[in-house]
């Protein structure tokens, strides 16, 4: 066994709002996922979203029998975000209320419904799960900071607030100090960076205190002064392209593909959850501090062709231990993880912003 090894130096995480553009797409992309799996439980569902402006385009591959409203879905994420905060500068706070849907969704390729209808992954892929007991979440300490911190953000009732917004953490592992905490938040016209800024220090402050972190770190508060123009309006939204905020915010790798946007026969999603409930076990069960692990498959085939497991020096036991004991203790077949998550069943709205992970209800993080 390695001699122990504790995280050093300054890690910096991020998370985005659920008002981001990039968000409002794995949003609709999972609120479809739901939809179909919650009519039809051998749905196939891989579904991408585009948003620009006031145009969205929903693309990609379903087979059900069930017909999902692609309207009435969108138009429940954007309310469930708060539509009078989907204002992105403009007077019209409505504008998004007249979306134009552009939809190009055809069933999946039959080639690939060979592999999947025996039971084999839908996809080839390396998914990874990460977990370390630094927190009660079992996440990186930066992460849930700014993933807290902008839930706090959310709920706080202010007008002037708009829905998109992002925070980043930097955190001194050697000293555990937080060193730099930066937001950027989208704000109505009428108001000024100096007429919010302390509700943001506060609120940064008070995420910090709850984990009993210092306060006296760099407050970074809309540096470049003004942030009215915002969503999809300033930023072209597109599903699958805030993995980091998905998971573990740059700490802990992540796999090649999207977790939204997917049933759970793809196994970008569901080994991904896999993964990381194991990652949690050997934690928990005092085998390591860190624990970092690997799976990837092949189309069609039903076990992975790799299980591998890094615990960074701070594992207990040995690591040839360890992956042992997960090849026999849990069935890492696409149709075993679906049934021992019970993945046909999950409401994907709940994981769709603020994190895959950390949410004490999935049970995966059981």
């Amino acid at each position: 066994m390695s001699s122990k090894k504790n995280m050093n130096g300054i890690y910096t995480c991020e998370q985005v709002s659920d008002g981001h553009p990039d968000k409002i797409c794995d949003q609709i992309a999972d609120a479809i996922v739901t939809d179909c799996l919650a009519h039809d439980k051998n749905s196939r569902v891989a579904i991408e979203c585009l948003l620009k402006d006031d145009h969205m385009i929903i693309a990609g591959e379903l087979t059900s029998s069930h017909k999902p409203d692609y309207r009435k879905l969108v138009d429940d994420v954007l309310r469930r975000i708060n539509y009078e905060k989907l204002g992105y500068g403009y007077d019209r706070y409505d504008i998004m209320c007249g979306l134009k849907l552009e939809i190009l969704v055809r069933e999946q390729s039959p080639d690939i419904a060979l592999g999947v209808d025996k039971g084999g992954a839908g996809d080839q892929g390396i998914m990874f799960g990460y977990a370390t007991n630094e927190t009660p979440e079992m996440l990186p300490i930066p992460y849930v900071l700014a993933t807290e911190f902008l839930k706090l953000l959310k709920n706080y009732p202010s007008r002037m607030f708009r829905a998109d917004a992002k925070a980043q953490v930097s955190f001194d592992y050697d000293s555990g100090r937080i060193t730099t905490f930066l937001c950027s938040v989208q704000h109505s016209p009428d108001v000024e960076v100096g007429d919010f800024r302390h509700i943001i220090e506060g609120l940064m402050v008070a995420t910090a205190t709850r984990y009993g972190l210092n306060g006296d770190f760099v407050k970074l508060v809309n540096p470049t002064g003004r942030f009215v123009t915002g969503g999809s309006f300033a930023d072209c939204g597109v599903t699958g392209r805030k993995l980091a905020c998905d998971t573990y915010g740059g700490i802990g790798r992540i796999g090649g593909g999207a977790l939204s946007g997917k049933d759970p026969s793809k196994v970008d999603r569901s080994a991904a959850y896999m993964a990381r409930k194991i990652a949690r076990d050997i934690v928990n069960a005092g085998f390591a501090d860190r624990c970092e692990v690997q799976l990837a498959y092949a189309i069609g085939v039903t076990e992975p062709v790799s299980v591998t497991v890094d615990c960074f020096g701070t594992e207990m036991e040995s690591l040839d231990f360890i992956t042992d004991t997960i090849r026999k203790g849990y069935d890492l077949t696409p149709r075993g993880i679906v049934r021992e998550l019970e993945l046909l069943d999950v409401d994907y709205n709940k994981v769709s912003a603020y994190g895959h992970f950390g949410k004490d209800f999935l049970l995966w993080e059981m």
